[in-house]
């Protein structure tokens, strides 16, 4: 058996410590990763009814997707929670990531979001989350349908 110094397993464990930390905000900021609607978020309906929900802001607001793989930097990136009652209309929303630097940005996500209403009827309330993908073109993905970034 090899002996290991306190001050190295010390620093392995915070090593291990922080990469599980890492992984489990990971989970919460990168994209692909956000739970798409709270009931059941490993749920195959949920994520179809994300995909529905992505699918049907890209239609209300053609003009203003980004086309083709985004450029490596973006302007803005904001994880928004949206709260759509049984009918299909906003009830609320939520910032669970706000692109604190543009400002601007925020408030046009924010209409772009309320104009699109009604969305499909889910039937019972549902939590939407997605991750807003911001180009300095004021064009956009959701990482829901994005094509990718350079």
């Amino acid at each position: 058996m090899q002996a290991i110094d306190i001050p190295t397993a010390r620093r392995r464990f915070l090593w291990a410590g922080a990469a599980g930390a890492a992984a489990l905000l990971a989970g919460c900021s990168m994209p692909g990763s956000m739970p798409g609607v709270s009931r059941a978020p490993d749920n195959p309906a949920s994520r179809a009814y994300r995909r529905t929900v992505a699918s049907h802001l890209y239609a209300r607001n053609s003009e203003r997707i980004y086309k083709g793989t985004l450029p490596a930097m973006l302007y803005a990136v904001g994880v928004l929670q949206v709260n759509i009652d049984r009918r299909g209309q906003v009830a609320s929303t939520r910032w669970l990531r706000a692109p604190s630097h543009a400002p601007e940005v925020v408030t046009e996500i924010e209409r772009l979001v309320r104009r699109s209403a009604p969305y499909p009827a889910p039937g019972a309330p549902v939590t939407y989350t997605d991750t807003w993908l911001w180009d300095q073109s004021g064009r956009f993905q959701l990482d829901t349908l994005t094509e990718g970034q350079r």
